[in-house]
């Protein structure tokens, strides 16, 4: 996969000069003899970088009235010009109306690819820099934190599958960390430093929802409306709650992916465009399936690889871990000093059923960051942590103990409560004994003990 550069000249061995000089350096090329010729390329599939010549014979634009047509059109492509009349003013107008750099005929093939390469990486950076403007700081870790089987497993699977241009599904509920997961992919991918793109399909309603994807050539305000699946040119586009597009959408998208090619609206050109598609769900993708909510066809087509990313109660020996990152992580955003987990507050944290997973955990953290003094030498205890709605409802819980335990004798009812108790904090910690012990304020030897005398087996 390399990067293609748009070459506009009306002579034929300027041309194939800088293609040869460019084609050398690993980089594609596509030539154009006039601004006619250019434009149909343009519209047809998204170069890299262009390089266009100011004055040239049987052209109905000139070099900058061509450059002002680009700029319209995708405003953040580079583009260098080259002229063998050039002058200081010709030069200063060029840069003034949005090329990257000028270059003077004969040209040195040193000076061209570096300006080529310097160009580029002007772009890769603007990029970056959207993306980093467009999301806050706490969103991005470094890596996906955590050491149980589930995520060892998880992060090798990442590895396998990441070098690769299958597309992926992923699956996991609500805040487990699905667009992370699909961020490592990308990043450790070999379209890394090319965008990652993020569509939003429960936001993608209406008539707005095609243009937004493939973009649109009914011009609105002087520009052409450039679509998310071109703005993902060469990188990754991450489709989050695929099921949320709607039948028409989900059709258009699968004719795109099939076919690789699509057109914009209101377009008669057929578009090319190199994307990796990642997508993701927090429902069962053959429940889905069934309520007519997601197209069979477009499942078997994103669905190359499955990935499932474990809720965090099916990785309680994560928690800790997690805790302890996210306070280091809002320390530096809040500007206040790390407070410190006590082992209590920890067992605490790791015993809750956290419905919001990773996302809920990661707010709590925020919360007891936020109310934490830094005068505060001493670790946190329980009594830090913020009320957290579990989505029960205590009416029907009383009605369940008044049914089980009512009409029980004492002795009777006890020793069933400690039973029930007893499994419900065994499934909470996953059968981790020594947290466990920790928890409910006793010794392990005399948990074991206990789990004996109501008849729970240690294993």
């Amino acid at each position: 996969m390399s990067e293609e550069i748009l070459i506009v000249d009306d002579e034929s061995d300027i041309r194939s000069l800088l293609s040869l000089t460019l084609e050398d350096e690993g980089f594609s090329t596509v030539q154009a003899a006039n601004a006619e010729q250019a434009r149909d390329i343009v519209s047809k599939s998204l170069p890299s970088c262009a390089i266009l010549d100011i004055w040239m014979r049987d052209s109905d634009m000139d070099g900058l009235e061509l450059l002002t047509w680009c700029k319209a059109i995708y405003p953040d492509m580079p583009i260098l010009m080259i002229s063998g009349h050039g002058t200081i003013s010709t030069a200063v107008e060029a840069i003034r109306d949005g090329a990257y750099d000028f270059i003077e005929k004969p040209f040195k093939a040193e000076r061209l690819i570096l300006t080529v390469r310097r160009a580029l990486q002007a772009k890769r950076l603007e990029i970056e820099n959207q993306a980093l403007r467009a999301r806050t700081a706490v969103y991005k870790h470094p890596d996906f934190i955590g050491t149980s089987a589930k995520i060892k497993q998880l992060k090798n699977n990442i590895e396998k599958i990441a070098p690769t241009s299958s597309r992926v599904l992923i699956q996991g509920r609500p805040g487990s960390g699905k667009e992370t997961i699909a961020r490592i992919i990308h990043n450790k991918s070999s379209r890394s430093e090319y965008p990652f793109v993020v569509v939003s399909c429960s936001r993608l309603t209406g008539e707005k929802a095609d243009a937004e994807i493939f973009g649109s050539e009914n011009f609105q305000y002087g520009r052409r409306v450039v679509g998310l699946l071109e703005q993902a040119h060469l990188g990754t586009l991450y489709f989050d709650e695929i099921s949320e597009l709607s039948a028409n959408m989900q059709a258009r998208i699968l004719r795109a992916v099939t076919e690789q090619r699509f057109r914009r609206v209101g377009g008669v050109s057929e578009i090319t465009s190199d994307v990796r598609i990642i997508s993701a769900t927090n429902e069962n993708p053959q429940e889905m399936i069934e309520k007519g909510k997601l197209r069979e066809d477009l499942y078997y087509r994103l669905a190359v690889v499955n990935i499932y990313v474990p809720e965090l109660s099916e990785r309680r020996e994560d928690i800790s871990l997690l805790a302890k990152h996210f306070v280091k992580q809002y320390s530096g955003l809040l500007g206040k000093k790390p407070v410190k987990l006590g082992d209590d507050l920890l067992n605490a944290l790791r015993a809750l059923p956290w419905p919001g997973s990773v996302r809920q955990l990661k707010n709590v953290i925020e919360t007891i960051m936020i109310l934490s003094s830094d005068e505060d030498s001493e670790p946190l205890n329980v009594s830090a942590l913020p009320k957290i709605e579990e989505n029960e409802n205590p009416v029907d819980e009383q009605e369940m103990l008044n049914e089980l335990f009512i009409s029980l004798p004492l002795r009777e009812a006890r020793e069933k409560f400690e039973r029930a108790y007893l499994l419900s904090q065994i499934k909470r910690f996953d059968g981790n004994m020594s947290h466990m012990a920790k928890f409910i304020e006793m010794e392990r030897s005399a948990l074991y003990r206990k789990l004996k005398s109501v008849g729970i087996s240690e294993n």
